[in-house]
């Protein structure tokens, strides 16, 4: 069967840093966005899965046009992971050496992602502002001073960062939308989406409203809405939010500002996947529950785009997983007022991983690492505690004789077990965990769970937010 003539497909590129931009735009349907539409820029499709690869190639084709950035030489750049990424992606199709320093909050996807394409990353504290030795780029651009053959990217004062986004960001979206649209949400990472794509639609259309989607604790909502200087909090949301005003961040371009919590965040990128089924990172679920918000807020209909900024592949192991989510405490969970709120891996909602007596100890190891745990409780017929096998256990029977392998763990589980009421005191605990054991929360009825250091901590930490 011929192929109709008129079927259009997409090109054929001769190298992937060609397909960088052109991203297509989505409207999103099955949310409420009240008497707006809402459209999102899908920059996760960018070969890098986000919009940091525009910004990479340009600022390095400038610093090759600049004789800034030599053949062979190595690139260093301070950057919460995806212009790292970004960078990564470039370096290795044009044959640079690349150092990226990261926050320790960052996502283990992202550092395993970097350090696959063969970047040297730098993991620097994520609690100290910018001044400290120890902040990230304070660590880059040290790393950078210190050798001759290297060039620190600096994408806070880069000004082919936003230039990058008025040459091609900024157009895309006027174009995609026939010029029609009303408002642009965006956060600030570095300051170059917001400068450069505003420029641009500002010029066509001075009306067009620039609202910034800001998370908890950064200072620039304060700083935009009302004029006020605010010490730097914490947040969680990656890539987007600031404890500084970046040099190359053009604040007169912003109309409003609206600040998101870190769970409404995490929820709505959880939403965005759940109703629209697009995978997102952390910073487009503040992106996004500011363009809900802002969309809701209004009386007539209006036309508001924002973006996709990456692909939430990177974050699996965070807002998307449960567990992490209720360690943060921002999945809420059933109040009992007792032991069993520490419970991080709650039994009888089937949140936990058990074995039985007569699993052979091979299976046993094997689901303890792939479901990253150091201790299962081994539960008989009836839902009793029987004993607990620990790492500790599994290596004296494999170092005595690796055969063992092919017995049932109640061969070498323990036996003597730290079985607690959920009634009794939390302090209760603490000579259990002294003894180096963890506390088997259970009564004469179920068996509930168990509690480690790490769970009380968790319970603590989130008690005191």
């Amino acid at each position: 069967m011929s192929e109709s003539p008129t079927a259009s497909y997409a090109p054929v590129f001769g190298n992937v840093l060609e397909m960088i931009g052109n991203t297509p735009m989505l409207e999103l349907k099955r949310l409420d966005t009240g008497p707006c539409r809402l459209f999102v820029k899908m920059e996760s499709m960018n070969p890098g899965n986000s919009i940091k690869d525009r910004i990479a190639v340009y600022m390095i084709d400038q610093a090759e046009k600049s004789g800034q950035l030599k053949p062979g030489g190595r690139i260093v750049e301070a950057t919460a992971g995806n212009t790292g990424l970004a960078l990564a992606l470039i370096a290795s199709q044009k044959g640079y050496d690349l150092t990226v320093v990261v926050p320790d909050k960052m996502s283990d996807e992202k550092i395993s992602h970097l350090r696959a394409m063969g970047a040297d990353v730098h993991l620097t504290r994520s609690d100290v502002a910018k001044g400290h030795p120890e902040y990230y780029q304070e660590v880059a651009a040290a790393l950078a001073a210190a050798d001759p053959n290297s060039f620190y990217i600096n994408q806070f004062s880069n000004d082919a960062n936003p230039q990058a986004h008025y040459e091609t960001t900024g157009p895309e979206i006027w174009g995609q939308m026939d010029g029609d649209i009303d408002a642009f949400v965006s956060g600030v990472g570095s300051g170059g989406t917001v400068s450069g794509v505003g420029r641009y639609l500002k010029e066509r259309n001075p009306a067009v409203q620039m609202v910034l989607a800001d998370p908890e604790g950064s200072i620039l909502a304060p700083k935009v809405n009302d004029g006020l200087e605010v010490q730097p909090g914490a947040w969680l949301v990656e890539g987007i939010g600031e404890d500084f005003v970046p040099d190359i961040l053009d604040l007169s371009l912003i109309d409003s500002a609206i600040a998101i919590s870190d769970e409404e965040a995490f929820h709505t990128a959880r939403e965005l996947l759940r109703v629209e089924g697009v995978l997102a990172g952390s910073s487009v679920g503040t992106l996004l529950a500011a363009s809900l918000r802002y969309c809701r807020e209004q009386t007539e209909p209006k036309r508001v785009v924002t973006l996709i900024c990456d692909n939430g592949a990177k974050y699996l192991s965070k807002m998307f997983n449960d567990h992490w989510m209720m360690d943060q405490g921002f999945i809420k969970r059933e109040r009992h007022d007792d032991l069993r709120d520490l419970i991080g891996r709650r039994h009888l909602e089937k949140e936990d991983y058990c074995l039985t007596p007569e699993l052979p100890l091979h299976l046993a190891i094997k689901r303890m690492h792939m479901y990253d745990v150091s201790q299962m409780v081994i539960l008989d017929s009836s839902e009793k505690p029987l004993g607990i096998l620990d790492e500790s256990d599994v290596l004296l029977a494999m170092v005595h004789d690796d055969t063992n392998a092919n017995l049932p763990v109640s061969d070498f589980m323990t036996r003597r077990l730290e079985i607690v009421d959920p009634a009794v005191s939390m302090n209760d605990l603490v000579p259990i965990f002294r003894a180096d054991r963890v506390a088997i929360v259970a009564d004469a009825d179920h068996y509930y769970g168990l509690i480690t250091r790490m769970d009380m901590i968790n319970f603590l930490r989130t008690r005191v937010r």
